[in-house]
């Protein structure tokens, strides 16, 4: 397993009360966000079966970070091989629950 961390400071969208979502779904692939004090900062921690894909992982949450611009955020990632889209739509998912908004 290889973990890779990545955190953004620029985030405008904070949670209303403590709470955390977890998604699952097809692609073998967890999502959980959870809100946690971390002065507007958004971290997002990836433990994956598959080495040696930290910049196409950077692109992914980089750009969901775009998306969504979520604050006081810790996002962890279990990921057994799953596709960036087949990511990039469980981040969605995930987010789309927490906030009740769409990106």
């Amino acid at each position: 397993m290889e973990t890779l961390r990545f955190n953004f400071s620029d985030g405008q969208r904070r949670l209303n009360g403590a709470r955390l979502v977890g998604v699952v779904g097809s692609g073998n692939l967890e999502v959980l966000i959870e809100q946690r004090p971390l002065n507007g900062g958004c971290e997002v921690e990836i433990s994956t079966a598959a080495h040696g894909f930290g910049p196409i992982w950077e692109a992914v949450v980089r750009a969901f970070h775009q998306r969504w611009q979520l604050a006081d955020v810790h996002i962890a990632i279990n990921d057994m091989g799953a596709t960036p889209a087949v990511v990039s739509l469980r981040l969605d998912q995930a987010a789309e629950s927490i906030t009740g908004d769409v990106a």
